[in-house]
Order: C-alpha cells, then sequence, then structure tokens
C-alpha cells in the first residue's frame, strides 16, 4: 500500500441526505473511515443503517451530498472490484438453484472478461477463500442449505476472492450462532491485519467494543463517531435508543 492510498479514505461521506417518499431516512450524515479499520455502525431499526449500506454501494440516490470510496466515485471503485457488499439475509434469494463455490466465483466475475472463462489462478482464489471461512467441504452444497452463520460466510469469502479492499456488512451477526460468530470476528480482525477495512452493522452493544476499532451510532443522522468507548457511553445510547435502560459495553463485563 502506498503513502497515498494509506492517506485517502476508504469512504468519504458529506451532508448525504436520503428520502424515500415523505420519509427522511437519512439527513446530512457526514463521515470517513481509514484503511485499515473496522467499524460497527450502530442504530435501532429504522436508523438508516441499510440505507447508509445502499448509498455506499450507489443502490440509492442521495438528495443532497455524496459518497466517495478510494477517493473514487462510486462506480469507479464498485468496476475496479474495490468494494463488496453483504446485504442483509432477507434481500436474498436463498431458494436461487446455485452451490457456494457458484456464489464465492461471482466475486471475481468483474475480472472474468466476456467469455467468464475461470482460469487456474481465479479458480485458485476460490478454493483460498472458502478455506478461509472454513466451508471448503460444502462447496458443492446449494446456498440455501447451509445454516444462516454459514450463509453468512459464504458472503465473506466472496469478498475476499474478490479481494475486494472494503467490507460493508449489513448485520452480519444476526441469526447466527456463537460458534459461526466467533469465526466471523476473528475472520475479520485478519482481514483488518491485512490492511482492508470493514463497515459492519450491528445490535450487539457489548461484542462491537471487542470487534471494532471505532464506531459509529447513526439516528438518521450520525449522533456519534470515534472509538468505541467513547461513542457506546450511556448519554448517546440514551439519545439513539430512547430513554429506556440501556446496557452499556461496560455493565456486561
Amino acid at each position: 500500500m502506498t503513502d497515498t492510498q494509506r492517506s485517502t479514505p476508504v469512504i468519504e461521506v458529506d451532508r448525504l441526505g436520503v428520502t424515500y417518499g415523505q420519509v427522511r431516512a437519512l439527513q446530512d450524515v457526514s463521515l470517513s473511515l481509514a484503511p485499515g479499520r473496522i467499524c460497527a455502525l450502530i442504530g435501532v431499526n429504522g436508523s438508516g443503517k441499510s440505507t447508509l449500506f445502499k448509498a455506499l454501494m450507489g443502490l440509492v440516490a442521495p438528495d443532497t451530498g455524496g459518497v466517495s470510496l478510494f477517493g473514487l466515485p462510486i462506480a469507479d471503485a464498485r468496476k475496479r472490484q474495490l468494494v463488496a457488499y453483504m446485504p442483509q439475509t432477507e434481500d436474498v434469494d436463498w431458494t436461487f438453484p446455485v452451490s457456494v463455490a457458484d456464489v464465492v466465483t461471482m466475486g471475481i466475475y468483474g475480472r472474468l472478461g466476456l467469455t467468464r472463462r475461470l482460469r487456474e489462478a481465479d479458480r485458485a482464489a476460490v478454493d483460498l477463500a472458502l478455506e478461509r471461512v472454513g466451508l471448503a467441504d460444502l462447496r458443492r452444497r446449494q446456498i440455501g442449505q447451509l445454516s444462516g452463520g454459514q450463509r453468512k460466510r459464504v458472503f465473506i469469502a466472496r469478498s475476499i476472492a474478490q479481494d475486494a479492499r472494503l467490507l460493508l456488512l449489513d448485520e452480519p451477526f444476526a441469526g447466527v450462532d456463537r460458534t459461526s460468530e466467533r469465526t466471523m470476528v476473528s475472520l475479520l480482525k485478519t482481514l483488518r491485519d491485512e490492511g482492508r477495512s470493514v463497515l459492519v452493522s450491528t445490535h450487539d452493544l457489548a461484542g462491537a467494543p471487542a470487534l471494532s476499532d471505532e464506531a459509529i451510532l447513526l439516528h438518521g443522522s450520525v449522533l456519534a463517531h470515534g472509538h468505541p468507548s467513547e461513542v457506546l457511553t450511556p448519554d448517546n445510547l440514551a439519545r439513539a435508543f430512547g430513554q429506556a435502560t440501556i446496557t452499556t459495553p461496560e455493565d456486561e463485563v
């Protein structure tokens, strides 16, 4: 990684606003994420987390502001295969007749050309990605036959095969067992240590400090952004989640 790459934010959001009909989903959102970081995106359901992910991928058009990835327009970053996106489980058709290996291979389609013909190096990249997520023995299984945690790991494998430098993960730990969650957390930290960046939405307030280098508290706009210990304070959480009793990470110790 060059000095310029180290200093260029992987995500730069400037005064972003998104509206669905009469509903203002995001208002004046500004944030920046440096390379080689895991950032936890935290907020209640309906706080705009999924909308932010979709805006980062260019899947929804902003009313105001803008987004750049790696200093590039979204379309250019996607064309260069720099970013990979894992949507929420309910946004995926798990009945589609594709195997685990097929889904992982989709991560490298962008560099295969018109023939979509796999080279030996491409097959090796898919094999390595499956090994890293512990699913090599399930490569021929139809994707819908996997457990919730295994499905999420397939999407991470796809981003590894793609060699994406930024992973956008929308609720990857929802509905997964503890073993899969530990496997995924360990893998994300390894990818971070390799220089990749991860923006991950999660409801796990207790686990966020151990998972992430920084945290963003979102409620239509950014309420706080910084080290998890500075963001996940009782006052900040009350602003984001309401005045109900909030259990902070320190209370879990």
